[in-house]
């Protein structure tokens, strides 16, 4: 605020208040009395709003101001000195004029056809968009500016790419299946693809800096890439899949490489940083809440099998384990392993459909602390699974109910006021 703006009238404990808000990077309102610069004084209502960036330091001020003079006492100065009360007050109704049109609330056609804040943000709106984005930078011809609508859509597209791989990549790696169906192996070939062109799409993509200023400088770009998440795209994106389609590869190295699939995982993060900005929409946090879910269980799930398929044949002896959860399963569904004496090796057992099938269920059961016995675990190891299971689902819920409460409090305060 600058002092030119004060007069003799203006509230010096305002005054002090308002450098105060503006000293400390703080929001608040007042009511303040200023001058034209014809030293006409004249009321408003004063906010002011700290515009913070991507990392949490101000930047600027948002300061709105609205004419509230008709609404205080008429203010008597030197061109109305000697007029009645009621000649002030109606020489502030003709003045004001434009500030009641202002503060007449929409009527009901205007909100019905308002479109929601969700809608907006999908599509980018230029009413929610910062400044930066609605004045674009000059950029070089081969330099995609972060926010246009193909590096959107773009984004879009990786998100869906990346939720696939978070559960594929589990599954191929517990289950140990190999890519011999042609279609998968073509789809999976696609999304490597994909994968690594995005690499070269983030090596021409502006980011924003510290200051809240895009930048758009072609080294400053692929040194910010470099050091952020190149490493971690990169190693996401190799053809693992293809490797492990040949069936002249050494056991040893394809599950190495089914291993190394697990780093693809890592780009959740990215997931994590983009379904931030619709926090703030309790419906979105409920259906998030619900997949992240489903997302863990499936996670468990495929951990689950892993440990039954490593502890019920014991490699050492060649001999079954009777006391293992899949041992157990195969005997209740009615295909128990057989041993080959031809070939040395046990055979049979529940299929790969059936394992997942039953995998889920145990875990959905443990993680809701409901636990139905059919499915249990018996040796040590799956023993501590489980607890680590059922205190990860309280841990959950316990979350959920909070959120859950939490927009169910907001949305009865946003109906209230």
């Amino acid at each position: 605020m600058q002092n030119f703006m004060y007069g003799e009238l203006t509230d010096k404990k305002t005054i002090e208040k308002v450098r105060q808000t503006f000293d400390n990077y703080e929001s608040n309102c007042f009511e303040v009395l200023l001058y034209k610069k014809n030293r006409t004084p004249v009321w408003f209502y004063m906010q002011i709003a700290p515009i913070r960036n991507e990392h949490e330091k101000v930047v600027l001020f948002l300061c709105t101001f609205k004419d509230i003079t008709l609404f205080k006492q008429p203010i008597e100065d030197d061109s109305t000195k000697g007029w009645t009360k009621f000649a002030r007050l109606t020489r502030a109704l003709t003045n004001s004029r434009s500030v009641l049109q202002q503060l007449t609330p929409m009527n009901k056609t205007e909100v019905v056809h308002k479109h929601s804040r969700l809608a907006e943000v999908l599509q980018l709106g230029s009413d929610i968009l910062p400044q930066y984005k609605q004045e674009a930078p000059k950029t070089p011809p081969h330099i995609i500016l972060h926010y246009c609508a193909f590096k959107t859509t773009w984004d879009w597209v990786i998100l869906i790419l990346t939720f696939y791989t978070a559960i594929m990549v589990p599954y191929n790696v517990s289950f140990k299946t190999k890519q011999n169906n042609i279609a998968w192996l073509v789809l999976d070939s696609v999304v490597d693809v994909i994968f690594l062109v995005d690499i070269v799409l983030n090596f021409h993509t502006t980011f924003v800096g510290p200051g809240g200023e895009v930048i758009s400088d072609p080294k400053l770009i692929r040194m910010n890439y470099l050091k952020t998440w190149f490493v971690i795209d990169l190693l996401s994106c190799l053809p693992y899949d293809i490797i492990n389609a040949f069936e002249n590869v050494d056991e040893g190295i394809s599950s190495l490489f089914s291993s190394l699939k697990v780093v693809r995982l890592l780009r959740l993060g990215r997931v994590a940083r983009k379904l931030d900005h619709y926090l703030e929409y309790g419906a979105a946090v409920l259906v998030l809440l619900v997949c992240v879910f489903g997302l863990v269980a499936h996670w468990l799930a495929c951990i689950w099998y892993s440990i039954g398929d490593y502890e019920v044949i014991d490699e050492v002896t060649n001999t079954i384990q009777i006391d293992s959860w899949l041992y157990q399963l195969a005997l209740s569904i009615g295909t128990p392993y057989r041993y080959n004496t031809s070939a040395g090796i046990w055979e049979g057992g529940p299929s790969k459909d059936s394992l997942y099938v039953s995998s889920l269920y145990f875990t959905m059961t443990s993680l809701t602390t409901i636990g139905f016995g059919n499915i249990a675990p018996t040796t040590d190891v799956e023993k501590m699974f489980s607890v680590a299971m059922m205190m990860v689902g309280c841990k959950y819920f316990n979350f959920f109910i909070e959120n859950y409460c939490y927009w169910q409090f907001s949305w009865l305060q946003s109906q209230i006021g």
